[in-house]
């Protein structure tokens, strides 16, 4: 079967316009050349497109069919042609970015949203990871973005600052320590730390909570931690736009720590210097430097 894209854009035009003639003036061609794309089109499927016996052609019921499946095929014939010539412009192909998974997941996702409105060709591919796990996925993948919580220092880097992240040290207020005036770095050693470790099993035997000398149990992500808070398991950091709703509430409570039951962590938007970034990644940069605040 020798199908082609002109036989079916001829259907369409016929079926748009209304006529031979007129689908020839649309298209820009001879009447002649439409009914030979027609004719083509006719014999390559073996049917009847047109009732030709009054004084104009009509759709036979194949030629319905024919041009609702054709539809489809033109619309994603135009989709290619648009991309390639989006593509020769110099958008790239496909993005990779990778967040730390403490950050809030609304401005990211705005950003994400933001550039396909745009209607950007590119395919982003986001991975969340935590900790040193973020540099360590960024560097394996060979990712064009990443927003970390540790400033990176590397002259082979490009890194904007962007708004620094607060955390919070709360329990439950079942908590036995729910229920003190004063807490001290002993206090919280006697009690079961929350925390949460990356991905990367070669750096599982490091320590990564943030009270020194506690008993800790990992976990995979923030949502199981703020679950294990929530049934009083341990005590344990969180990024305070997590967990707002529950202590204002009171399901979770922030604890009385004398160092100071919050933290400030500084957020980096990184790429590379080797490799620049193209438009879609100059763009994605820009969105996500205004939805994290730069």
């Amino acid at each position: 079967m020798k199908l082609t894209l002109e036989g079916v854009e001829a259907l369409e035009a016929i079926a748009d316009t209304g006529s031979f003639a007129a689908a020839a003036r649309s298209l820009n061609k001879v009447q002649s050349a439409i009914s030979y794309n027609i004719r083509q089109l006719e014999s390559a499927l073996g049917v009847e497109l047109f009732d030709r016996s009054g004084h104009r052609a009509r759709l036979t019921p194949a030629g319905t069919a024919v041009l609702d499946e054709g539809r489809f095929l033109l619309a994603r014939a135009r989709r290619i042609q648009s991309l390639a010539a989006r593509f020769a412009e110099g958008w790239e192909a496909r993005l990779q970015v990778v967040v730390d998974g403490a950050l809030p997941t609304g401005p990211i996702l705005e950003a994400l949203t933001a550039l396909g409105e745009e209607e950007i060709p590119t395919h982003v591919q986001l991975r969340t990871e935590y900790l040193g796990g973020v540099s360590r996925r960024f560097d394996a993948l060979g990712a064009d973005l990443m927003v970390t919580l540790s400033m990176p220092d590397s002259g082979l880097l490009s890194v904007t600052e962007l708004s620094a992240i607060e955390f919070v040290l709360i329990a439950a207020p079942s908590h036995p320590l729910s229920q003190e005036t004063a807490i001290d770095l002993g206090g919280l050693q006697r009690h079961l730390e929350l925390s949460v470790h990356d991905s990367d099993e070669s750096t599982w035997a490091q320590d990564t909570n943030l009270i020194p000398g506690a008993r800790v149990f990992y976990v995979g992500d923030f949502a199981a931690k703020k679950e294990g808070l929530l049934r009083g398991l341990g005590v344990g950091w969180m990024p305070i736009g997590s967990v707002g709703g529950e202590l204002a509430s009171g399901v979770l409570v922030e604890l009385p720590f004398a160092a100071g039951s919050r933290r400030r962590f500084p957020v980096a938007l990184a790429s590379r210097r080797d490799r620049p970034l193209g438009p879609a990644g100059q763009r994605l940069h820009a969105l996500l430097r205004r939805a994290l605040g730069s």
